[in-house]
Order: C-alpha cells, then sequence, then structure tokens
C-alpha cells in the first residue's frame, strides 16, 4: 500500500463516533430545510382532493391541469418577466450606488463623514413602509406612479448593504492600492472599478442575494405603485389567484413554486461566486 493510501487510510480511522454523530445531525437539518421546498413542489403536481385526504411524497399527474386552471386567472410568463426586470435591474442598482457608497464613506475622509454614515445607519431602524407615502408623492411628482421604475430607483438606496460593503472594504482593500493606482495614472473612479470592484466582489454577491430576494418578494410597493394587471410581479399575481382559487391548493402551491424558482437559483449561482471569491483570496502578497 503507498503512503497516500496509508495515510487516507488512517484519516478515514481517525472519525470517532461523534463526527459521524455530528455529519448524522448535519444531514438530517438539511433534509429539514430542504422538506418544505420538496412538498411544495410534490403538491404543485397533485389535485386538491389527493393534497387534502392524503400525505403526498411522489410527483403526480395534475402539474399540465393547475398550470391550465393558474394561466386562466393570471398570466405567469408575463408575471415572472416582470419579477425578473424588476428584481434584476433593483439588485444591479442596488449594488453599484452601494458600492460605490461605502466605498467613499471607507475611504476618503470628509467633513461630516462620520455624522453622515450614523443618519444612513439610523435609517435602518425605520420600517421602510412608513416611507411608501412619500415614495408614492415622489413618484407622481416624477410621474414614475405605475411603472416598474417606482419600484426600482427608492430600491437603489440600501442602507444595509451600504453598512456590510463598507466594512468589508475596510478590512480587505488596503490603501496601498488606491495609492498605486493613483501613481499609474488612474482616476478615482477608475481606481474603484478597476481595482476596487474585483476585491469587494464577494461582500456585492452577498448582498445581491439579499437584495434579490427581496424585490422579487416585494409585494406592499407593487400594490400601492403599480394599477395596470399588466405590470403586475409574481407575488401580486399569487395573491390574486389565491383569491380567485379559493381552496384549490395544487394552483396555488403551483404559483407559489414557480415565484420560488428564480430566488434558488439566483441563491445557488451567488453562492458559488462567494464561495470562490473567499477561497480565492483578493489580495496576493
Amino acid at each position: 500500500m503507498s503512503k497516500k493510501n496509508r495515510g487516507e487510510s488512517r484519516a478515514v480511522h481517525r472519525l470517532g463516533v461523534w463526527d459521524i454523530l455530528g455529519y448524522l445531525i448535519i444531514a438530517l437539518l438539511t433534509l429539514l430545510c430542504f422538506a418544505p421546498f420538496y412538498m411544495m413542489f410534490i403538491n404543485a403536481t397533485h389535485e386538491n382532493s389527493l393534497i387534502n385526504s392524503t400525505f403526498q411524497v411522489l410527483p403526480g399527474k395534475y402539474l399540465a391541469h393547475n398550470y391550465a386552471r393558474f394561466s386562466t386567472v393570471a398570466s405567469v410568463w408575463r408575471g415572472l418577466y416582470n419579477s425578473a426586470f424588476i428584481a434584476v435591474l433593483t439588485t444591479m442598482g442596488a449594488v453599484y450606488v452601494s458600492g460605490l457608497t461605502a466605498y467613499g464613506f471607507a475611504k476618503y475622509r470628509f467633513r461630516l463623514n462620520d455624522g453622515l454614515f450614523w443618519v444612513l445607519l439610523a435609517t435602518m431602524m425605520l420600517p421602510a413602509q412608513l416611507g411608501i407615502i412619500g415614495v408614492f408623492q415622489l413618484m407622481t411628482t416624477l410621474k414614475l406612479l405605475d411603472s416598474h421604475f417606482a419600484l426600482i430607483i427608492p430600491a437603489c438606496a440600501n442602507a444595509g448593504a451600504v453598512f456590510f460593503i463598507r466594512q468589508y472594504i475596510i478590512g480587505y482593500f488596503p490603501d496601498s492600492l488606491m495609492e498605486s493606482g493613483r501613481i499609474d495614472g488612474c482616476g478615482e473612479l477608475r481606481i474603484f472599478h478597476q481595482i476596487g470592484l474585483p476585491i469587494i466582489a464577494p461582500a456585492l454577491a452577498t448582498q445581491a442575494i439579499f437584495i434579490f430576494i427581496g424585490a422579487w418578494n416585494n409585494f406592499i410597493g407593487p400594490l400601492i405603485l403599480l394599477f395596470s394587471a399588466s405590470k403586475f410581479p409574481m407575488p401580486i399575481l399569487v395573491q390574486q389567484m389565491t383569491g380567485s382559487m379559493g381552496q384549490d391548493m395544487g394552483v396555488i402551491y403551483l404559483g407559489v413554486s414557480i415565484s420560488v424558482i428564480p430566488i434558488l437559483l439566483a441563491f445557488a449561482v451567488c453562492s458559488r461566486f462567494i464561495l470562490k471569491g473567499l477561497t480565492v483570496g483578493a489580495v496576493k502578497g
């Protein structure tokens, strides 16, 4: 037996009872977290009577039927497009604006720097719903009411993302890199775009997950700022479907499943990017 195989054998034998128990607990917790999503997708393929009478663990044959019924109440693909348009543009705008704002607070010293940052943090203590009247009046003045941009523009101001990214910049973006860029003749914005953005990419990706989920699941904003049915995102359509279908749980599960799938995909893509960024590291000595 080679040295490599003997080393691997010894590593396997080092697993004790507590190690195995720990892995079993982790596997159990993983199953518990995954179970609600699995049951949601399974129930979307069954008829209402089976869902209410028995516990289903295997897919059924009513997926096409439930989809046809859902389509009679709302335009599924139009709702997905609206949600994707709002969520993607909100995420891109909020991540860029938050990154640039955090970069300014972290790397530049100016009058009222700390005071303005504390004011920014204070806005996190106020629920977003309290400002919906002001947003409504502002969008009316800008003539953006009943437009997707009435949801996108206010969401680009994200105090929580600014705080998180600022702390990341302080910890992982040394001032020496900025000085090197200035020596090479780079302007301040070019330093941020070509040096800063690659370094803080893991922080941006982390915030992108939360911003995307928040924009996708936003219900109060579209309910107040949008009036045309053709512009409604998925949360509004699911709510309308719930009222129209009553107790048809198969159709309701299908609508919720369609609304959740993009969120899971976005989390999977961004989480891999985060792990890659943290593993490789941003600054090399």
